[in-house]
């Protein structure tokens, strides 16, 4: 098929209103993939979720709102009602970006797996989707025909856990360079945002869902052993509260600086490059991520970056970052403690970093995924029937 138009269905239905981590992840993808002239895209949507999706689809793509709005609902219809309507849709392949697949479709399928906590650190997410996700994982394993991997750790792992039989393709995610970068678009743009979420300067920033893997109890404590020493500095905590937030709850409630720790909850689309460029430090402790978009993200916009050792940011990053062991508050205080202070090597890491988040984007990210959608499509061609 190369050099043919590809007619790819992409499965948008598990997008909240506010998209974070997968969701965002979707958006851009859907994004740089209806601006190719070489793709025809038709997106499954929610019923009442249309509009939104038909503007990011662009003129020449297609919205078909038939999912439930309800979550368990639309997990029946993938497995009961997509099937069919692919069938009649006529594409050469489905996309599932978030785990899951209709499993007994006749449409070759493709399925990102974003990383393997759910087998790995169940512990990590709400008890009621763990039994879902992990048998979801296993089947992608079992029945995709190929699949998409974030990063090479995420691919080492599945492949030793899940023995998959499709093929594997790491794509890395991509960076959004209009939006991501070290100069705000207008002068005192930047500030007009951050006045709006109550945020002032001089500022640490966790970007995130406030859940258990991303150690922002431990983050809270190492703030509070140095606030003492920074008298102006706080620490703003941007993103949703998820499940586990008692955790954050209870570490800032005993922090004896906790008047200086500024929770935004979910921060718009446009002002979190502001928040990023306007960091003193992005802290970005996660103890395990498929990849860790908002680290490169960070280094996109110029900012100085701290985030765990032995995790995939690490590796992504190299020497643009500096690094503290996971989960360790002692490790935690000390990077930052280097990073406020300007440290040696502080200019070369800020380079590097801009090096790094030039290394990626989304049009790249895009290729890299209709390399594994025409491998998909061709494979089932191929396929004896």
């Amino acid at each position: 098929m190369t050099g043919a138009s590809l007619r790819l269905s992409l499965d948008v239905t598990a997008v909240p209103a506010d998209p974070v981590g997968a969701g965002r992840y979707t958006v851009d993808l859907v994004t740089a993939l209806a601006a190719r002239p070489d793709v025809d895209l038709t997106l499954w949507s929610r019923t009442g979720d249309v509009a939104r999706w038909e503007g990011w689809a662009g003129p020449s793509g297609s919205v078909r709102a038939a999912a439930p709005e309800r979550r368990p609902l639309r997990l029946v219809w993938e497995q009961v009602r997509l099937p069919g309507l692919l069938r009649g849709a006529g594409v050469d392949v489905h996309h599932g970006p978030h785990y899951t697949m209709p499993e007994r479709g006749r449409v070759p399928a493709v399925v990102t797996i974003h990383d393997l906590t759910f087998l790995d650190h169940p512990e990590w997410h709400e008890r009621s989707k763990v039994p879902v996700f992990r048998r979801a994982i296993k089947v992608a394993a079992r029945r995709a025909t190929a699949l998409v991997c974030v990063s090479d750790q995420t691919a080492w792992r599945f492949e030793e856990l899940c023995r998959p039989l499709g093929r594997v393709f790491v794509v890395p995610h991509g960076v959004d360079h209009g939006r991501f970068r070290p100069e705000e678009p207008d002068a005192g743009s930047d500030r007009r945002l951050l006045d709006g979420l109550g945020v002032r300067s001089p500022y640490i920033l966790f970007l995130g869902t406030l859940e258990p893997r991303k150690a922002v109890p431990e983050l809270v404590a190492a703030f509070d052993r140095i606030a003492g020493e920074e008298a102006e500095l706080t620490l703003v905590l941007a993103g949703r509260p998820g499940w586990g937030r008692a955790e954050v709850e209870r570490a800032v409630g005993v922090a004896r600086h906790r008047d200086r720790v500024i929770a935004t909850g979910y921060v718009p689309d446009a002002a979190v490059p502001a928040l990023l460029r306007g960091a003193v430090v992005v802290a970005y402790p996660a103890l395990e991520e498929g990849f860790g978009l908002p680290a490169l993200e960070a280094l996109a916009c110029g900012a100085p970056l701290v985030t765990t050792a032995g995790t995939v940011m690490a590796d992504l990053a190299g020497s643009a970052a500096l690094l503290a062991a996971p989960g360790s508050v002692d490790g935690l205080v000390t990077a930052l403690r280097s990073a406020l202070a300007g440290s040696p090597g502080a200019d070369d890491r800020r380079r590097e970093g801009l090096a790094v988040a030039a290394r990626h984007s989304w049009e790249a990210s895009a290729e890299g995924h209709l390399a594994a959608y025409r491998w998909a499509a061709e494979a089932a061609r191929a396929a004896p029937p």
